[in-house]
């Protein structure tokens, strides 16, 4: 179990990690925030509190990989990246300019620290993750791999190959993780093409699975940690979010999953954010 005063920190460069993506997008004026906000929580979760990394050395052999298949959300991957440290966080006014290392959506070519691979083309991540798992248990190392997927992207049939061979090869050493907010572009994602049963789906697939609240810092530590070494099966964390979580006015608004606000609204939404938490920084 976390400690209040270590859970009120992770709070706290939650809130600051989605203040720095509401800038982002003002500044870049396009760009993916419903999703962004909304999946701030299991980030910071991850890179502050969960990971094996190291900012000062980002190609350290034993650390742990993460794949961020969604390649949308790479706002808030870049925000996160700078808070903990892998690169100036003035950086992060540079999203989506010609130039910058900051693309919108993440370029291993790009030289960024912290970025695995290129992603944006949906449902590809979990390939990639099961290869570096297969890898690292060939070689026996020791580093998890870490996926991080749309619930929308869970419509790529790639995906479910990319499961049945995890399954196969017993990789204990890969987690996904699925930002289950149940919206996509087009709207609700049960309307566009049905995922569920989602646990059963992935339990049929040979998979280790645990449901938690994503926008609960604690409660994703909690499930995190519940993975067991000694499982000879993947692992998936459906981490049930809101899209936009934090910000009222665009919360479960499937027409904000790739708008950038204006100048008003990057304002007030700033606004409803800092409303949102209390003097503790308590959780959303």
């Amino acid at each position: 179990m976390i400690a209040q005063e270590q859970l009120s920190k992770l709070n706290g460069l939650a809130l600051q990690i989605r203040k720095d993506i509401l800038e982002m997008l003002f500044l870049a004026g396009s760009g993916h925030l419903g999703g962004s906000i909304g999946s701030a929580d299991i980030f910071t979760a991850l890179y502050f509190h969960l990971l094996r990394h190291n900012p000062l050395d980002p190609s350290w052999k034993d650390r742990d990989r993460v794949i961020l298949s969604a390649g949308h959300l790479a706002p808030v991957l870049y925000a996160t990246l700078a808070r903990c440290g892998y690169f100036p966080i003035e950086e992060i006014k540079t999203l989506r300019k010609i130039g910058s290392r900051l693309q919108g959506h993440p370029s291993r070519l790009s030289g960024l620290p912290g970025v695995e691979t290129s992603s944006g083309s949906l449902g590809q991540g979990l390939s990639i993750g099961v290869g570096m798992a297969l890898a690292a248990k060939i070689r026996n190392q020791q580093h998890k791999i870490v996926t991080i997927h749309g619930d929308g992207e869970l419509q790529e049939g790639q995906i479910w190959e990319a499961a049945m061979s995890a399954a196969h090869y017993e990789l204990s050493n890969l987690i996904a993780i699925v930002d289950r907010n149940s919206l996509q572009i087009d709207g609700n994602t049960e309307d566009v093409l049905s995922l569920e049963p989602l646990k059963q789906k992935w339990q049929a697939f040979g998979w280790n699975v645990i449901q938690c609240n994503g926008n609960s810092i604690a409660e994703f530590i909690a499930a995190y940690r519940s993975i067991e070494p000694s499982l000879n099966m993947p692992s998936v964390i459906i981490a049930n979010t809101t899209m936009g979580a934090g910000v009222a006015m665009i919360e479960n608004d499937h027409r904000w999953h790739g708008k950038a606000p204006n100048k008003e609204e990057y304002l007030t939404f700033l606004n409803a954010l800092q409303d949102r938490f209390d003097g503790s920084n308590a959780a959303i």
